[in-house]
């Protein structure tokens, strides 16, 4: 029996700290950190997730992700799972969006420890 994409995905998602999953108000599943989305997976061959722009216009440009298919001009991209280059690009950017949560998340909650 063959893998899916999708559980290749969440299986790689679900392996990182403190990562969680649940239904996507869009359909599909989205995973989260901190009660904040990492990014989310359509069936089997769409992820979507929110990038800060610069590193949006960065992986637009280089071609890791195309502008998000429903708002071109967000900070949202969209990664089409159609080859093994696709699977490693939508892991390489789900990984740098949840080290941005983690650091984000983990540094505002080291300040509130330190100041409280």
């Amino acid at each position: 029996m063959t893998i899916s994409r999708r559980e290749v995905l969440s299986d790689e998602l679900l392996s990182w700290t403190g990562v969680t999953v649940s239904p996507h108000r869009f359909g599909g599943i989205e995973f989260l950190y901190g009660g904040k989305e990492i990014g989310h997976i359509h069936g089997d061959h769409l992820v979507d997730l929110l990038l800060p722009k610069s590193k949006r216009d960065d992986v637009v440009a280089t071609g890791l992700a195309n502008p998000h298919h429903m708002f071109p001009h967000s900070g949202w991209v969209s990664i089409h799972l159609k080859s093994e280059k696709d699977m490693t690009n939508a892991a390489e950017l789900l990984r740098f969006k949840y080290e941005y949560l983690v650091n984000k998340i983990d540094g505002i909650r080291s300040e509130k420890e330190t100041s409280g």
